[in-house]
């Protein structure tokens, strides 16, 4: 029996050993699933703090419960560890480590080029490689393949490769690893058709495609479609502040065509680690081949630039209580980058949490999800508590994320003014509420004449 036919069986029969490097928001559900699958998941990290938290059964992820890991952990199903020997006697290896963006905007592969390394030195024959960090189009082949091959091995015969992009949204209820269909794409027709037999225990839906590039680009596309059009509409919302048009009233209205329109909501900034970075890696790529990307720059520019505007909308509104940024007391409402969530990675909160300060601001935050963060002086900045008292003291707000345990009501009735990103007080009628993309001419004249 060949190495193909071998590790089919083994996933069939769910007696193949997996491994999944990289215990973070991506890896970590993957584990959950492949155990729950049937198959004995070695998860593999470096970071002996998440090693040591998992191997007790408690999860740091909060999309993933403590009890679901301790009860893989106790089966016998999920093996968390930091030693990459473990490589030497597994199946199949799914790389879910961080890509992240240089200073210079160029693509870090250096988590994947790591994991490689250590796949030269314990690889087991005939085993099953899938790569789910986003990235460019190529790099499965550029980075796996062609370093595999380089000692001697060869693809679709002593090794099989994949490429299957993550679609993780923390915090979603709806959709999970589980039943968000997985896209695979494999170097040969008995790569796809592994990839495929064992992601099939593993996800209600698997998506096969022709080539690890048409894979990694369909995560690109659906990042860069995303981020384009926030921009779009991040424009549209500094438009209609100029016009003194309320752009959420004018989003609603055009959704109402069944046809032809699909609403996307302005914001402070857009964060997590897919939007704001995947569209730079597409840029990137493209101009290996003489191709520059107008569209892609054009909505990084806008979209990076919404800090700095909501910034300048902040000076706007205290300047109208006779107040200059310089030494007002800010309050920013939530730090993590979506509602709901604890995650920080990208917030355009951070960004902005900076800029005040420059500006000579004394800025706190508060956030019951994200408790803390490092500021660019890596200096730890905690969550203040909630207390209305001490928030009525503040010279204004600042609504960057919308978090369903806020009390919009009792934040509006403290009559301290709050700057609102993100329509949160839509069903709020009062004076001391400026949304992001509505204009405050009108509230100066109401100001002005004391109504």
């Amino acid at each position: 029996m060949n190495a193909y036919n071998q590790l089919k069986y083994k996933f069939q029969a769910k007696t193949a050993e997996i491994g999944v490097v990289g215990l973070g928001y991506v890896g970590l559900p993957l584990c959950m699933e492949m155990a729950k699958g049937g198959f004995t998941v070695y998860g593999i990290d470096l970071d002996f703090k998440k090693v040591e938290s998992l191997q007790n059964g408690q999860s740091y992820i909060q999309d993933v419960p403590s009890e679901e890991v301790a009860k893989a952990v106790a089966s016998g199903r999920f093996i968390p560890t930091d030693d990459y020997h473990t490589v030497q006697k597994l199946d199949a290896i799914s790389i879910c480590v961080p890509t992240p963006l240089s200073e210079n905007q160029d693509p870090d592969t250096s988590y994947i080029q790591s994991v490689v390394r250590e796949i030269k030195k314990n690889l087991k024959r005939g085993a099953l490689i899938i790569l789910e960090s986003t990235t460019y189009p190529g790099t499965t082949e550029e980075l796996i393949q062609f370093e595999l091959e380089a000692q001697g091995l060869k693809v679709g015969k002593d090794f099989f490769l994949c490429f299957s992009p993550e679609r993780v949204d923390p915090g979603n209820p709806k959709f999970n690893t589980f039943n968000t269909p997985k896209v695979i794409g494999g170097t040969t027709e008995a790569c796809i058709d592994l990839g495929v037999t064992l992601y099939s225990h593993v996800v209600k839906d698997v998506v096969p495609v022709s080539s690890p590039k048409v894979a990694e680009m369909s995560k690109l596309l659906e990042n860069t479609f995303r981020s384009i059009n926030i921009a779009f509409i991040n424009e549209m919302a500094m438009m209609c502040d100029k016009m003194d048009i309320d752009v959420w009233e004018v989003i609603k209205a055009a959704s109402t065509k069944p046809f032809g329109f699909m609403p996307f909501h302005p914001g402070p900034g857009i964060g997590g680690h897919c939007i704001p970075l995947d569209p730079m890696y597409l840029s990137w790529k493209a101009k290996e081949f003489r191709f520059y990307s107008k569209f892609i720059e054009l909505a990084q520019s806008i979209n990076d630039n919404m800090p700095e505007y909501v910034r300048y909308k902040a000076s706007q509104v205290l300047n109208m209580y006779a107040k200059s940024i310089r030494n007002s007391k800010i309050l920013i409402l939530g730090m993590a980058y979506k509602p709901d969530v604890d995650d920080l990675r990208e917030s355009p909160g951070l960004e902005l949490y900076e800029l005040l300060r420059e500006s000579g601001a004394q800025v706190e935050y508060y956030d019951p999800h994200a408790v803390s963060f490092l500021d660019k002086d890596d200096k730890t900045v905690h969550s203040v508590n909630y207390d209305l008292s001490a928030f009525a003291q503040y010279d204004c707000m600042v609504l960057i994320t919308n978090h369903r345990i806020f009390n919009n009501r009792e934040l509006a009735d403290l009559g301290v003014p709050i700057i609102d990103t993100r329509n949160a007080f839509v069903d709020i009628k009062a004076d001391n509420i400026y949304k992001l993309g509505t204009g405050i001419r009108q509230q100066e004249v109401r100001l002005a004449v004391g109504v």
